[in-house]
């Protein structure tokens, strides 16, 4: 009898050691569950992380040329950023494509995971005749973000992006510029400068966002921060590492 009483003693008391780790356990599975590796194919992975890589380059190209760049001033301001690398005109075009690039929102001491986007539209102006054109958008306001995150944001109108000035003092010498809530930059040919951008259309590549993180571009865009940097994709987490090199606040 005694016997059978520590025993069942013994028992009870392997089961109460085992509860404090059945949580933690829980929870690693429930933060694995939002991890690159859990729900993105290996192409989508490899395409994720080129998008990233070719989107880092172009910014780290742009702020390099400090008489020719983004001033840091506006940069500070912004909300969010995005760039779309080598659009092709052929997006402008009835039928032919746009391109794709990356979104990042400020937050406290960086920028948050990006989220992926694609770019097409009617007429980007005099860059319908490049082959290829990078595009940065800075969104300077939560206004700005908000009409981002619409399912299909159009530029036109009040929704128009201004032409963003370029060079280290420009920032301070056209205040209409600084009240807009989006400014935009177009390189072409090696030729940076700010375009007034009407008629894009910017959609969110929700197939891809929801493969890596299990949530849409809005949702990982807006409230607090939903996905850590621990759970980025390392070829990913480029893009808002090379943001956080030029704006840290």
């Amino acid at each position: 009898m005694k016997l059978s009483f520590l025993k069942l003693a013994l028992a009870a008391a392997c089961a109460a050691l085992s509860l404090p780790s059945a949580a933690p356990a829980q929870a690693e599975r429930q933060r694995r569950a939002v991890r690159p590796e859990a729900s993105a194919s290996p192409k989508q992975q490899k395409d994720a992380s080129k998008k990233a890589a070719d989107a880092a380059r172009v910014f780290d190209q742009i702020m390099d040329a400090p008489d020719n760049s983004i001033p840091k001033e506006l940069l500070d301001r912004a909300e969010a950023v995005a760039v779309f690398p080598g659009v092709l005109k052929a997006g402008f075009v009835v039928g032919g494509r746009g391109g794709s690039g990356l979104i990042s929102r400020r937050v406290t001491g960086g920028w948050s995971a990006p989220a992926f986007f694609k770019l097409g539209g009617a007429s980007i102006g005099l860059q319908i005749g490049a082959s290829k054109t990078d595009f940065v958008l800075l969104f300077m306001n939560e206004d700005a973000v908000r009409g981002l995150l619409e399912d299909k944001f159009e530029m036109g109108g009040e929704a128009s992006a201004a032409a963003g000035p370029v060079g280290r003092a420009a920032s301070a010498t056209t205040n209409l510029t600084l009240d807009a809530g989006i400014l935009s930059y177009s390189r072409s040919k090696g030729l940076f400068a700010g375009l007034e951008l009407k008629g894009a259309v910017i959609n969110p590549d929700n197939n891809l966002n929801e493969a890596l993180y299990g949530i849409k571009a809005k949702e990982l865009l807006t409230g607090s921060n939903k996905v850590q940097m621990a759970d980025v994709l390392t070829g990913v987490i480029v893009f808002p590492n090379t943001l956080a090199r030029y704006s840290v606040k």
